[in-house]
């Protein structure tokens, strides 16, 4: 850990030492059924948020997203370079106890929310165990997790059960051929089924992430946005980013100005929610409708005034940004234009985690 934990120290060096000082994290139930009855309740209170949290601009970083593994059982094309990734040797990934004791260090400094990330977290084999300790932290709010949902159905009622409270699932396309061009890999039914399943065990909403690209799904958002009607689901459309590897070009983009006159025309009752200020997304209710749309405009719209999140990467390595390496009392006001970051070198998404 200490390796890893260096890699932070330039971001604040009070809090790497706190790392090296704790006590080593006590050891958890191996089984979640184990766990009690409801691991995040009793914590409507955070914890006061630190200094070290807050950059130049005032933006309280408090949530907090933990990449598990690079490893993925998918080979999007967004996502990875067709030639593919080499990945961290395992030993140099974070471990159980070193996730925890990072974890406790930010939710004690402030974090309330905690989004597990990847490549595919549920390929973690320990993933279990790591939910149920970090849904035990005093002050977590909410444990979440990001996933393509290939393996999700079956792990699902071991994960609730082990405190976690929020899904986003990944699903680009609701044609199973097309999928498979896209992943390069089969799975499409077991995607939808993890959804259904979420919905069945009472997720509400089922955050459903769809990639839009021009000549590949561009065609199916109103389809997407069906899936609403009847079930908890919110659909959110992501404009196409640039990363290493994944063949960006801003022909493939579909701004959102887009995408939301291409539902609004076939849904004329969409209507504009209110969005806290940490919001990513631009969200939308449809009258009758049971679920909600919303839009991810990185790129032609970009929420940066709001940011409010950190990301720590498999191999222990540190993101305040998504297109950017800065540590947080560093934190630009905003990332650069589209076509800057498309010519700025940055990790593929894989290594990333989202």
């Amino acid at each position: 850990m200490r390796r890893y934990v260096s890699r932070i120290t330039d971001w604040s060096m009070p809090f790497a030492s706190w790392a090296y000082c704790e006590a080593a994290p006590k050891t958890y139930a191996s089984c979640c059924a184990k766990t009690i009855e409801d691991p995040l309740k009793d914590k409507d209170k955070r914890n006061p948020v630190s200094d070290m949290l807050i950059d130049g601009f005032g933006r309280m970083h408090t949530y907090l997203r933990i990449s598990l593994t690079e490893r993925c059982n998918l080979r999007c094309h967004y996502c990875m370079p067709a030639e593919g990734v080499e990945l961290t040797p395992p030993p140099q990934l974070l471990s159980h106890h070193e996730i925890l004791r990072l974890a406790n260090l930010f939710v004690t400094s402030g974090v309330d929310k905690i989004r597990l990330t990847g490549g595919e977290p549920t390929l973690r084999k320990d993933i279990q165990d790591i939910c149920l300790s970090l849904s035990a932290l005093k002050g977590l709010k909410t444990l979440a997790i990001t996933t393509n949902g290939i393996t999700l159905a079956r792990k699902l009622p071991m994960l609730k059960q082990c405190g976690v409270t929020s899904l986003n699932i990944s699903l680009d396309t609701l044609v199973p051929a097309k999928f498979e061009f896209l992943t390069r890999r089969k799975g499409h039914q077991r995607v939808m089924d993890s959804i259904n399943a979420a919905i069945d065990f009472g997720y509400n909403p089922v955050k459903v992430n769809c990639v839009v690209m021009r000549g590949f799904n561009d065609d199916e958002m109103c389809d997407f946005v069906n899936l609403t009607r009847d079930k908890p689901i919110n659909i959110r459309f992501i404009e196409f980013m640039p990363f290493d590897g994944n063949v960006w070009n801003v022909k493939k983009l579909v701004p959102y100005s887009e995408m939301l006159d291409t539902v609004s025309k076939q849904f004329p009752s969409l209507k504009k929610l209110h969005d806290h200020p940490t919001e990513t997304a631009k969200n939308f209710k449809i009258d009758g409708y049971m679920g909600t749309v919303s839009f991810i405009t990185s790129m032609t719209e970009h929420f940066c005034a709001g940011c409010n999140r950190l990301r720590l990467l498999a191999d222990g390595n540190f993101k305040v940004c998504l297109f950017g390496p800065s540590e947080v009392k560093r934190k630009k006001a905003s990332h650069a234009g589209m076509f800057e970051i498309s010519k700025t070198a940055n990790r593929p998404m894989i290594h990333i985690g989202g």
